[in-house]
């Protein structure tokens, strides 16, 4: 009993009690979970026309304001893990007939689906019928746009992917798309820098939070002292800063010489024979067996490669580190040149490329946006990036009757099957769950954009090779939160912008700096005015190799309620900025976790992965086209980037008019 009241007394202190900005609902109606809205008048009667009676359909429907739990919300997963578990089509029934024939269907929501339709249409023709599918409540896939309107003024944040930088020269195809919508990088970039209103934040310094069950005792370190050779080789300023922190003396020790000292740790070996061998090792492995650095040392690094791979150092190459400087490589004498086995992003990285400094405020969001603003009239109104950010859209366009390009919202495709023998067929029927029900429509060509590991699940007759190269990918989870602020007052009194934090929950928050573009202006006026801070989660398992991690974490997210998420977060902020004056119950307006236990596309880890022979990799045999179906997504190239969702939505497009198969 004295636990539980201690627990509830905690609760209070953290303000879990308080009322927050939370909207899981819309006009009253949980969202994706069987829920059914009657909207008179949106379409002729019959199956077909049963949108009407949708969720989507209805008057004030706009997912990117809701809060709490987001990304793959409840709802979002139950058709796939019943189709996983062999379940659903126990108790499904017989699909309902739209009598809907289309020239495409394309699965997934996501850039990679919208970009099929895209490409599908100028390929064709502009009245080409097309219907996309998507399982969650809006559109974008990982793409997600959160909204928070504190005090009435609009901030906007990221959901999901926030960058469309890329290791890979974007192909002409992926580039031509960017500009057809209307994002042009380059003039965006210069506009950001123009207007970014970063001056509020100046003066600010980031900060490290040691929390005591990783190192002992709780304390806030401001500061950091950067990259090695700030005071010289003799360690000064790394070792007058680790000196403020609970980390033992060994620990400081070597943390200053690893970060300072220029020294060659596999004397007698050749470049080459250096890359061979540090592809062979994680980057744990170097610092302790090479760097002979104490376990102390491992904690304040473990959580640093998370944002990369979703994995910590123990399973992340040393090779991948040295191409993104971490510390210990300056006295290798490595060619700078990347060779070696290395993995998409650590080769690509380490190859020169032009520097980005611009994301939307809603990520990647605003070019799912405009994509859909190309394909379906009305949806978003305006005619350039810059306007497209303060736009609302109109989610009542996604599906009208009579439309060429037709989406549909929480619809799961349970199934996907040629109509007679695949190589004679003419046509595709696509089963689909959808608020309880399954429909079934039919299509000349199906493009499946969604995550290919669900394929073998839904197209059943793929050959068995197939199947099982779909299923090797097992993609990364990890979860995006956002906490609406009321005020900045603590991150100001005392001098800070973010707090890295390596130990707990969330391994770091920041203020998000204003990214300024067209009419939205979210630059505070001062430390009274509400903010945004950003948080992130890459739950894994150290020790596992890496695909066993990431299936570890995807455990863990579907497991774990958004109350445990709050008593974290309001923990976590309370702890590490309680110093300058934080009150969990009184400061926090809004929370909104965006958990994607299935995010990034896999990448081959070479510590885990063979070296294929070209062709012969999961990712290409998975991706080969089959009959009248064909294969997109950033699965299907096993590189978690925007334009490679692009290009393997090109390459789909380009498949299905092989042989006239469109």
């Amino acid at each position: 009993m004295q636990d539980h009241e201690r627990s509830r007394r905690r609760d209070r202190e953290l303000g879990m009690d308080r009322p927050i900005t939370r909207r899981d609902f819309l006009n009253g109606v949980a969202l994706g979970i069987g829920a059914t809205m009657v909207g008179p008048g949106l379409g002729p009667p019959g199956i077909a026309a049963a949108a009407a009676a949708f969720a989507q359909d209805a008057p004030g429907y706009y997912p990117p304001a809701l809060t709490g739990m987001r990304g793959s919300h409840d709802g979002s997963f139950d058709v796939s893990h019943a189709l996983r578990d062999g379940a659903f089509w126990r108790s499904a029934g017989t699909p309902e007939n739209t009598n809907e024939i289309y020239d495409l269907v394309v699965v997934g929501g996501g850039i990679s689906g919208l970009a099929a339709a895209y490409f599908y249409r100028a390929r064709t023709s502009r009245s080409a019928k097309i219907l996309i599918l998507d399982n969650h409540d809006d559109f974008g896939g990982h793409a997600k746009r959160n909204e928070f309107r504190p005090g009435g003024r609009l901030l906007i944040a990221n959901g999901g992917t926030a960058g469309i930088s890329s290791p890979f020269a974007y192909s002409a195809e992926a580039l031509g798309l960017m500009k057809a919508v209307g994002i042009d990088v380059p003039a965006l970039a210069a506009a950001a820098r123009r207007s970014t209103g970063h001056e509020v934040f100046q003066g600010l310094q980031q900060a490290y939070f040691f929390d005591k069950e990783t190192f002992g005792s709780d304390r806030l370190v401001l500061g950091s002292p950067g990259g090695r050779g700030r005071a010289g080789s003799d360690g000064s300023a790394w070792a007058a800063w680790l000196a403020k922190t609970p980390l033992s003396p060994m620990a400081q020790k070597d943390i200053a010489r690893l970060q300072e000292e220029k020294a060659d740790y596999m004397p007698g070996l050749t470049s080459d024979q250096k890359k061979d061998k540090l592809s062979r090792i994680s980057y744990k492995t170097f610092l302790l067996d090479f760097v002979k650095v104490h376990p102390d040392v491992i904690p304040f690094y473990q959580t640093r490669t998370h944002g990369l791979y979703g994995i910590g150092i123990d399973a992340v190459g040393a090779l991948e580190c040295w191409a993104y400087h971490y510390p210990g490589f300056e006295g290798m004498n490595l060619d700078p040149a990347a060779t070696g086995r290395m993995s998409f992003t650590a080769r690509g990285d380490a190859t020169p490329k032009e520097p980005y400094s611009f994301h939307f405020p809603d990520g990647n969001a605003t070019v799912a946006r405009l994509l859909m603003r190309a394909l379906i009239p009305g949806v978003l109104p305006g005619r350039t990036a810059e306007d497209s950010v303060t736009a609302t859209a109109d989610y009542s366009r996604l599906d009208r009757a009579g439309a060429s390009i037709r989406m549909r919202l929480g619809s799961t495709a349970a199934r996907v099957r040629h109509v007679g023998p695949q190589a004679s067929a003419r046509e595709v029927e696509v089963t689909y769950g959808r608020e309880g029900k399954t429909y079934a429509v039919r299509a000349r060509g199906v493009v499946l954009a969604c995550w290919n590991m669900m394929i073998p699940f839904i197209c059943e007759d793929l050959p068995a090779a197939q199947k099982e190269a779909l299923h090797y990918g097992v993609k990364v989870p990890l979860v995006y939160t956002t906490v609406s602020l009321k005020n900045w007052q603590s991150f100001k009194k005392l001098g800070i912008s973010g707090v890295s934090s390596p130990g707990m929950y969330h391994t770091g928050l920041r203020m998000e700096l204003p990214n300024q573009i067209g009419e939205y202006r979210a630059v505070p006026g001062g430390p009274d005015d509400p903010v945004l801070v950003r948080m992130t989660r890459t739950p894994c398992q150290p020790g596992l190799p890496s695909r066993d991690q990431h299936r570890a974490g995807h455990a863990d997210l579907y497991t774990t309620s958004f109350e445990t998420f709050e008593r974290s977060i309001r923990d976590q902020f309370v702890r590490a900025l309680g110093p300058g004056g934080f009150d969990p119950s009184r400061d926090i307006d809004a929370i909104t976790v965006n958990r994607w236990p299935h995010g990034y596309a896999y990448e081959y880890n070479p510590l885990w992965d063979p070296d294929w022979p070209a062709g012969q990799s999961p990712c290409e045999i998975g991706r080969k086209r089959f009959g009248r179906i064909t294969i997109a997504n950033s699965d299907a190239a096993a590189a978690a980037y925007t334009d490679q969702a692009i290009d393997q939505a090109y390459r789909a497009v380009q498949e299905l008019a092989a042989d006239d198969a469109i």
